[in-house]
């Protein structure tokens, strides 16, 4: 899944991780290994899982295990803006559902799914740790709290 100058810069990370475990506890570079993948192409696609598996010397499956467990790892292409709106308790008391359904009508998609012109990719997550800033989104990992629907607007318009 990678150009040549993606797959030195996968290798030398790589490297880099395995020399910080003893070489029979591989797989425990298994987080670091697909977060380096996914910086690289954005997610993680069958290519990298068969190259991240590989390295660490594991099973295909164990590979797609870890990444399907974790809601940082994307298995599916995301759009170019990731939106992930926490629902868990704090943010639900505090409108998180309310904010979910006015982004997805704003995006033109349902949680856990692409816009069809793939800019947006809406999704779910239970906790970003803001329970006293509650409602809270991230874009790409950008971080926003105390959400309205308003400064929620806001933010998603000043994309460009």
């Amino acid at each position: 899944p990678f150009t040549d100058e993606q797959q030195a810069e996968f290798d030398r990370k790589v490297e880099k991780y395995l020399k910080q475990y003893p070489p029979e506890r591989k797989q425990a570079a298994m987080m670091m290994t697909l977060r380096a993948a996914q910086e690289l192409v954005g997610w993680v696609p069958p290519a990298a899982i068969e190259q991240v598996a590989q390295k660490l010397e594991v099973h295909p499956s164990r590979v797609l295990e870890v990444a399907t467990f974790y809601v940082m790892f994307h298995t599916k292409k995301p759009g170019k803006y990731v939106v992930e709106v926490c629902t868990n308790m704090a943010c639900c008391l505090n409108g998180a559902e309310r904010l979910l359904q006015h982004l997805e009508k704003k995006c033109g998609v349902h949680a856990g799914e692409t816009s069809a012109d793939d800019r947006w990719t809406v999704r779910e997550v239970e906790c970003l740790g803001s329970c006293g800033t509650a409602p809270c989104f991230q874009i790409n990992e950008d971080h926003h709290e105390n959400l309205s629907l308003a400064k929620a607007d806001e933010i998603l318009d000043k994309l460009p």
